[in-house]
């Protein structure tokens, strides 16, 4: 192999040995990917499968049996995968590998051992859910229109936990709103557990019940204990308490809105504040934000970000455009083929409702989006004129970049999302800043190498050479994302600034505005 680097991942321990996903880096043009054992006393590492791009989810079940997930490109793991179970303890060959479940068009998350039982999620029947593999076959424990899963964009996510020979507690999701439920997989129900939590992640058993990180819309995310068999819960690691009271921060009610594709779905924040008077006859500036991935979603946990916008008199829509996940494999799909479309379509649609509504001012829209929902932003600025200004976090403008040089697991994922060459061509907002005609203010990190500093500074020049308002900030030391507090804190507060000095707003807290070339009067005065 000559100068080959090994590295593991996704390590699960049993008895005398560990499995993991192994990754080779070589002189292969691209790492090469396999499952393996290795002994802990002496270090050496048995190869039990390989020939597939990815693998994931090792999980041995006690007796001599491992399941695991295998799948290839173009796809990515909530598109296709493979489940799989081999033999590694009897001196068999360990290639000689049993199909579970899975294929090109059926992805397949989380594999479990429960009882000698390997429990499952498959979005097979469209929705990601729960079922069991035993000596007779697979079955489906509980088919409905939820979602028991989410997408493996990490090792390791947990979405249920098995707590019996027959019953897991998992996380459902209907329609973007989650629960925890006790799920009997020999009687196909789920019968409740909780719903008063706005997110439930990293589930895992405790001896009393189930522990995870629950997400509230009125307060800080906290590390939780669920116990079985009183439904008490109780809180195991709690943030410092935030100075902020309760009674003003703004909860989100969830947003069902039509568009171009169908029903489409967004969290509404409403203006809250002890401190702002806004005006009966005034309506609020509203701030659209878009999540990235793009397949991912946004809940109605806590953010901090949007009660930075509400409590100055904003609202704020989060949308789960079309691509999302937490509404099925259909909704998922329509951003096939369709990034920069469907996702645009749906912020666009979701403005036009709030303004139909009477609910926000349409002369004082802003979107605001990072990476990926950096590029939904930006081509939401390009592509309609809905706008009236942006914010682009480290938002990607060139998509032939993005699919030449980025890293393995993502490498074929604009074939989905976008398609040939010429299609990314033809929606890359950096090809088009003749289009580009608001104000944006761009958030850059030097050492950016997924959307490095020049695509930026491209369309930032665009805009100062045709006269907009235009700003653009730099952070030495960051890459794709801030990390510093200090350059979080000044990316909020910038943010704020520019969009409040291009409404005419006097900005809360006395903030001085960033660096603008073009800047506009300092008169209140709405754009057109």
């Amino acid at each position: 192999e000559g100068d080959a680097t090994e590295r593991f991942a996704d390590l699960v321990w049993e008895g005398t040995a560990i499995f993991a996903v192994r990754e080779r880096h070589g002189r292969a043009s691209e790492p090469v990917n396999d499952l393996v054992r290795i002994e802990v006393a002496s270090g050496t590492v048995q190869c039990l499968h390989s020939g597939h791009d990815f693998y994931a989810a090792p999980r041995p079940s006690g007796d001599g049996r491992l399941a695991f997930l295998a799948w290839d490109h173009p796809n990515m793991p909530f598109d296709g995968t493979q489940l799989f179970v081999v033999r590694y303890d009897d001196g068999s060959d360990p290639s000689a590998t049993t199909l579970v479940a899975g294929g090109a068009q059926e992805s397949v998350v989380q594999p479990e051992w429960c009882a000698g039982r390997l429990v499952f999620a498959s979005d097979a029947a469209g929705f990601w859910n729960l079922h069991v593999h035993d000596d007779s076959g697979v079955f489906v424990a509980l088919e409905e229109d939820a979602e028991y899963a989410g997408p493996a964009w990490v090792f390791g996510s947990s979405y249920y936990v098995p707590v019996g020979p027959r019953h897991v507690v998992a996380r459902r999701v209907d329609n973007g709103v989650p629960s925890l439920v006790l799920v009997d997989l020999d009687q196909g129900l789920a019968s409740p557990l909780d719903g008063d939590c706005s997110s439930y992640a990293a589930l895992t058993r405790t001896p009393r019940g189930v522990a995870f990180i629950a997400g509230f819309a009125d307060r800080p995310s906290r590390i939780v204990e669920l116990e079985l068999a009183t439904s008490r819960r109780t809180d195991i690691a709690t943030p410092p308490k935030p100075a902020v009271p309760v009674e003003v921060i703004s909860v989100p009610e969830p947003l069902v809105f039509s568009s171009t594709q169908g029903d489409a779905h967004a969290f509404l924040y409403l203006p809250k504040s002890r401190d702002v008077d806004v005006p009966e006859d005034e309506l609020p500036p509203l701030l659209v934000t878009t999540h990235g991935g793009p397949t991912s979603s946004t809940t109605a946990s806590l953010s901090w970000r949007v009660q930075y916008y509400t409590s100055r008199g904003w609202a704020v829509a989060d949308v789960n455009y079309g691509g999302s996940t937490g509404f099925g494999r259909a909704y998922r799909e329509r951003l096939n083929g369709a990034w920069g479309r469907v996702d645009v379509d749906d912020c666009a649609a979701c403005v036009r409702h709030l303004v139909g509504q009477g609910l926000v001012d349409p002369a004082r829209i802003a979107i605001r989006g990072g990476s990926a929902g950096g590029y939904t932003t930006l081509a939401a600025l390009a592509f309609t004129n809905v706008f009236k200004a942006g914010a682009s976090h480290y938002g990607v403008g060139d998509l032939e970049a993005l699919a030449a040089d980025t890293h393995k697991f993502e490498s074929r994922y604009l074939d989905t999302l976008v398609g040939d060459a010429d299609a990314m061509r033809a929606r890359s907002p950096i090809n088009h800043v003749e289009r580009l005609n608001c104000p944006v203010i761009f958030f850059q990190g030097a050492d950016d190498r997924v959307v490095p500093p020049n695509q930026s500074e491209t369309m930032r020049d665009a805009l100062a050479a045709k006269g907009i308002p235009v700003a653009y900030l730099l952070f030495d030391g960051e890459g794709h994302g801030f990390r510093r507090a200090e350059n979080v804190r000044r990316v909020i507060e910038a943010e704020y600034a520019f969009f409040a000095r291009i409404f005419g707003i006097e900005p809360a807290g006395g903030l001085s505005d960033p660096d603008i070339e073009n800047p506009p009067s300092r008169d209140p005065c709405p754009l057109p």
